[in-house]
């Protein structure tokens, strides 16, 4: 039962079917058995590996041991979806699924959907028959968008609700309003579902883009052993999503684009690509604890989808955009693994390992948005979630898992209360209630202004090509 500090959100009339029991599944268990209410006779997890931990039978939820595929999706989830009465949920924490297929099915059966990622079936990452355009996150969204336009309205799918993608998206807004107010804006908060409000609101603050900076610094007990990829969240995700191209929405401020850069061809083009993996190219970066970082550029929907959310157009002509791009610095032990990686020829190591909780011994993950070049300089704001406040606000996982989970909890709440909203992006969601419903779990959230501009701190040894004039184009920011 809930309590005072556990406040239940909704109700679940259906059965609930999570795909997937990985780190963000275990993490994610704990918060829909706090918030809502269920059948938990009507529970059921999907996962091939079955329930390894126990943790599971510990808390009275079935296990279909299957790995879903192409042949067997609709049979499977079909059924466990529809079972009894009132409307189910289905919460797809999976990979090597495809989020658009069952998120379709979800629809046609009228079920309530979430996932964190735009996942596709087995083999699409490291497919060489593709090209690197067809490889990459924009291509994965334009499928979802292909069939929101098809078919509009109807049962709410919410697409890309985790951390980021997901709730970075609300930090975008709430931070966007904060700027306007420090720099005196006239302005009226647009609703949450006037797009073009927002980004005149963007284009009026006079921001040019938005980094997704993150500097998760969580320790091992241990040191890493080699042959083994450590991270704090998914590994086989980490990896697929590293060895994509390097993926960032473009800005129409920019004057310059590297020469292994390729615009998309088809869509909204709110994005470009490089002709190399993201996790192995580096740009800089500002966060509160650790001031100038490096991060590494690695593809998300998000920094495709906030430059396409934040688009004004007049004709067919885009007349303002923010550039937009995730900027990671990941866990010490994480960016020795993508050394040892990217060493070995790109091969990845034969143990892939999730550090939980009881690994890790003191960090925080520190996680927002900086937006910048306005006349404030920068602007960041986010999550700095400790692993200490982690082990009070939530069992099984640490600070990167409950920015996640607390994350998916938040988009199921606001489906239950918006369940005819079709397909949505975290970016067309009401912020504000989004935000009610995590920060509970984020730790401190603050925003911070700073100076910093990635021209400074440079050593000044050798010879850069740089662009004195506007301290913020991308041709800064790349790490050459």
């Amino acid at each position: 039962m809930s309590d005072q500090s556990h406040p239940v959100h909704g109700t679940i009339t259906g059965p609930i079917v999570m795909i997937g029991f990985g780190s963000i599944g275990r993490g994610t268990l704990p918060l829909i058995e706090r918030h809502l209410e269920y059948d938990r006779n009507r529970m059921v997890v999907i996962d091939p590996n079955e329930d390894e931990t126990g943790l599971l039978a510990e808390h009275g939820v079935r296990v279909v041991g299957t790995k879903l595929t192409p042949e067997n999706y609709r049979e499977t989830l079909s059924s466990l979806l529809t079972e009894g009465d009132g409307q189910g949920f289905c919460v797809n924490l999976s990979v090597d699924t495809s989020s658009l297929d069952i998120m379709t099915l979800c629809r046609e059966l009228g079920v309530l959907y979430i996932d964190t990622v735009i996942e596709p079936w087995t083999g699409f990452y490291f497919d060489r028959g593709r090209g690197n355009a067809d490889r990459t996150n924009y291509a994965l969204r334009e499928t979802v968008r292909k069939e929101k336009a098809a078919n509009p309205g109807g049962t709410t799918a919410v697409s890309c609700c985790g951390a980021n993608p997901g709730m970075v998206s609300w930090f975008v807004k709430k931070a966007l309003v904060d700027l306007a107010h420090t720099i005196d804006l006239t302005f009226e908060e647009p609703e949450a579902d006037d797009r073009e409000g927002w980004a005149r609101l963007m284009r009026d603050v006079g921001v040019k883009g938005v980094h997704i900076a993150e500097r998760d610094t969580q320790r091992t007990k241990k040191p890493k052993p080699f042959d083994v990829f450590w991270n704090t969240w998914s590994a086989e995700g980490f990896i697929s999503e590293g060895l994509q191209p390097a993926e960032l929405g473009w800005g129409t401020h920019e004057k310059w684009m590297p020469d292994n850069a390729k615009e998309q061809q088809a869509g909204t083009k709110a994005a470009i690509f490089l002709e190399q993996p993201g996790a192995n190219t580096r740009v800089r970066t500002w966060c509160p604890t650790p001031g100038a970082q490096y991060g590494f550029l690695v593809t998300h929907n998000e920094s495709v989808s906030i430059a396409d959310y934040f688009t004004l157009r007049e004709g067919d002509s885009v007349t303002y955009r923010p550039t937009s791009h995730y900027a990671y610095h990941p866990a010490n032990d994480a960016v020795l693994s993508l050394h040892e990686m990217f060493g070995n020829g790109g091969e990845q190591q034969p143990v892939l390992h999730v550090l939980d909780e009881d690994e890790l011994v003191d960090g925080i993950d520190e996680l927002g948005i900086l937006l910048y070049g306005h006349e404030k300089n920068a602007y960041w704001y986010g999550s700095r979630l400790s692993l200490e406040e982690t082990r009070l606000l939530a069992p099984y996982q640490n600070a990167t898992g409950l920015q996640v989970t607390s994350a998916v909890l938040a988009g199921m709440v606001w489906a239950l209360e918006n369940p005819e909203a079709g397909i949505v992006e975290t970016d067309e969601m009401d912020y504000r209630r989004c935000l009610e419903i995590q920060l509970p779990y984020l730790g401190p959230v603050e925003g911070h202004y700073t100076q910093w501009t990635p021209l400074d701190g440079r050593p000044n040894l050798f010879e850069e090509d740089l662009d004195e004039e506007d301290p913020w184009q991308f041709r800064n920011i790349l790490v050459h």
